[in-house]
């Protein structure tokens, strides 16, 4: 990677949908060019895929987005617990991270009971030791990417 896959990143992750055209306008290529190297970082796994980020107030499906801080059992290994996380309903993101706690995941629960019986079931299933959870109330706004 160079400087202007790095620049092309930064700009994918203010503006996923920017078109090819536009991309090559604001680092210098083509739009053919532009769309190469995304091509590119894709198929190389620097660009794993691309998603849309929901305000969580404004998500009609309705009941809790919430996060979960997790440190696993001395027995768990992460691979297992990967496995086993990520097959339990309504977990939509299980991110490994530094600090205190082991992982963050995210996930969504109909209602308080549906965030118990996850909790649970992670503790049951998939070797947490211990949870620290917060609930979603609503989304900042994001900065828009710089667009001159």
């Amino acid at each position: 990677m160079d400087r202007l896959d790095r620049e092309i990143l930064g700009i994918l992750q203010g503006d996923a949908r920017i078109s090819y055209r536009d991309l090559g306008v604001r680092v210098g290529l083509s739009a053919n060019a532009a769309a190469d190297r995304v091509r590119r970082m894709r198929r190389e796994g620097v660009i794993r895929g691309f998603t849309v980020v929901v305000d969580p107030a404004a998500d009609t499906r309705g009941g809790l987005v919430v996060f979960i801080d997790l440190t696993l059992r001395q027995d768990t290994t992460n691979e297992e617990f990967e496995q086993k996380a990520a097959a339990l309903p309504g977990i939509t993101e299980v991110v490994h991270v530094t600090g205190e706690y082991d992982y963050l995941v995210r996930a969504r629960a109909a209602d308080p009971a549906a965030l118990d019986s996850l909790l649970r079931r992670l503790k049951r299933e998939a070797g947490v030791a211990q949870s620290s959870t917060r609930i979603a109330l609503r989304a900042a706004a994001r900065p828009s990417a710089d667009r001159s």
